[in-house]
């Protein structure tokens, strides 16, 4: 394992934080900490990275512990979401200072410096300075930076929320291609649920300081093992039932099956993608409601369905399908998959 945290808390006096985390990190992966603001997870990122003092727990990286190491001493290296770069400095003195203080020489300092900014895609910015770099350079500028110490672990916090959505998305696949490149380790904060599914090997979903589910992407998106995980990742459909046995009955003959075996009063949920629209004649069996709205976003569309007495249900149909709806068309409902969760879970909405 290149990292291990250890029952790391780190408690502050308002009681937001974070208790008993536990979690590995192997070579060359790249793990990201997901959840909303106030979740913990930047906490356990500063904490990894010395700029934090936890309350208790311990900080392994390559098998020794760097609890006790301030910034400087510990392998890591951190990307801030402001770039913090020197803006009295070109783009190469703000790469060669750290290298400078390292002792390296000019030619190793030049050399390094070169194929850094090949890497992040910026040869021959050498002589800008950060005011003459757009939002997106500067911070190609602030990772370059990083990847020139070399790090046993790079942590990133937050780095392209400043940035506009396209060039977010251009820097996540770049920064994909950089971890595939280097074979660095990188552990990475985000608050974007689709930044965290493109870019990781594995993702651990905070929330209120404990950490709900580690597992890779799909499987975060498949499998979710809690009801706050299937609220957070993705859009999800939840109806109120009843659990016995094989089954979970939404209402009287309306009955999903029970694969997780619960009892008592339960959860339903379900992607939109998982619903099937059936004309009425077929719809026995089936839960039954009205199109409310349709929009189309593409190559599929999103289709509300109103129920006659449950709610609000919003699935995804392709375009073809779309074609042959109309808003006020009785529709009924077939779900082709469900997972049933206890009602004393939290999720997001209540």
């Amino acid at each position: 394992m290149q990292l291990t945290v250890k029952d790391l808390t780190k408690r502050y006096k308002t009681g937001d934080g974070v208790s008993n985390i536990n979690l590995e990190v192997e070579k060359g992966e790249l793990v990201t900490l997901l959840g909303p603001s106030g979740c913990g997870k930047t906490t356990v990122l500063r904490s990894i990275g010395g700029f934090l003092e936890p309350d208790s727990g311990d900080i392994l990286i390559e098998g020794r512990s760097v609890i006790k190491l301030p910034p400087e001493k510990r392998p890591t290296s951190m990307v801030f979401q402001s770039y913090n770069l020197w803006s009295h400095m070109s783009v190469y003195d703000n790469l060669a200072f750290g290298l400078k203080i390292r002792k390296r020489s000019k030619d190793q300092i030049r050399e390094a410096v070169t194929d850094v900014l090949k890497l992040v895609r910026l040869p021959g910015f050498e002589k800008k300075y950060p005011a003459e770099l757009s939002g997106g350079q500067q911070q190609r500028v602030a990772l370059a930076r990083s990847l020139l110490l070399n790090p046993a672990v790079l942590l990133l916090d937050e780095p392209f929320s400043a940035l506009d959505a396209k060039l977010r998305h251009e820097m996540r696949e770049e920064l994909r291609e950089i971890q595939m490149k280097t074979g660095l380790t990188m552990v990475f904060v985000t608050h974007d649920q689709e930044e965290a599914l493109s870019l990781s090997d594995r993702i651990v979903v905070m929330n209120n300081g404990n950490i709900e589910q580690i597992a890779q992407p799909q499987e975060i998106y498949d499998e979710p093992e809690t009801l706050y995980v299937a609220s957070f990742i993705g859009k999800m459909n939840f109806l109120k039932g009843v659990a016995d046995g094989g089954h979970i009955q939404i209402r009287r003959g309306i009955n999903f099956p029970n694969h997780k075996q619960l009892t008592g009063n339960v959860i339903a949920a379900f992607r939109p993608e998982d619903i099937e629209l059936r004309e009425m004649a077929d719809s026995e069996g089936l839960l039954t409601g009205k199109i409310k709205q349709i929009m189309i976003l593409g190559h599929y569309a999103e289709v509300t369905i109103e129920l006659d007495d449950l709610g609000i249900l919003r699935s995804f149909q392709t375009k073809e399908i779309a074609q042959d709806l109309s808003i006020g068309k009785d529709v009924g409902v077939h779900v082709t998959k469900v997972t049933g969760y206890p009602v004393n879970e939290t999720y997001i909405g209540g």
